[in-house]
């Protein structure tokens, strides 16, 4: 799983690209905005199929964000809610589509999330985003929250736990795409036709599982650093 490694200098540093991961990347979010701007062209009070999918997916979201953090606070994190299990679970499946298969001089085009530099700025932006509005909403006792000399031991993992989570989300995520990948493309290279195929359908199961463990625990962090509790 090599990538496509790309060097150059910038004020006097030499600073290496994963040009696959970006190409990916961005032909992911490319993906995306074509899709939404699609979907909201004709809203109507009956919704077409593809309406219907996205304000399905959207009304999901926003009922677990409405239980988790109340209303108020779940229509202003809606939206970063939303945006990461679209662009994760996208980026999932494009690992396995057939361009998978076309070979490049280095590198592959796989899912973006195959890349722990792809899937750990993720998991930092969530990390920066629910630390900003739990000290917004909280002031400087959200690093405090849980703090008790009585429970100096819990409050010292409380605080472990701030820098373990962007680590957590990112290394679950990262592993089980590249595992599952890396699963299928040595069944194809040994068996081409019929062995392959459950473990793809697996692996558009795990793309949906994975994009949904790390949007949810994104939303259950936002959830109690917003809260008062």
């Amino acid at each position: 799983m090599e990538h496509w490694v790309y060097t150059t200098s910038i004020l006097g540093h030499n600073v290496s690209f994963n040009m696959d991961t970006i190409l990916t990347m961005w032909f992911t979010m490319i993906l995306l905005i074509l899709v939404a701007f699609v979907m909201t062209r004709n809203l109507n009070m009956v919704p077409n199929k593809l309406q219907l999918a996205g304000e399905s997916v959207i009304k999901y979201f926003n009922d677990i964000a409405k239980t988790s953090m109340g209303n108020d606070n779940a229509q202003k994190h809606i939206a970063i809610i939303l945006t990461l299990f679209m662009f994760i679970l996208t980026a999932n499946l494009f690992g396995q589509l057939p361009l998978k298969l076309i070979h490049l001089a280095n590198g592959e085009f796989a899912s973006p999330n195959n890349d722990i530099n792809m899937t750990a700025a993720m998991a930092i932006v969530v990390s920066i985003y629910y630390i900003y509005y739990g000290v917004k909403a909280n002031g400087s006792k959200f690093f405090f929250k849980g703090f008790s000399i009585d429970g100096i031991i819990i409050t010292l993992v409380d605080t472990l736990e701030l820098f373990v989570r962007p680590f957590s989300l990112a290394l679950r995520l990262f592993a089980n795409i590249l595992a599952g990948e890396m699963l299928v493309t040595t069944f194809i290279g040994l068996f081409a036709v019929v062995l392959p195929l459950p473990f793809m359908l697996f692996e558009l199961f795990v793309a949906l599982i994975q994009a949904l463990v790390f949007t949810l625990l994104s939303t259950t962090y936002i959830s109690m650093a917003v809260q008062e509790e």
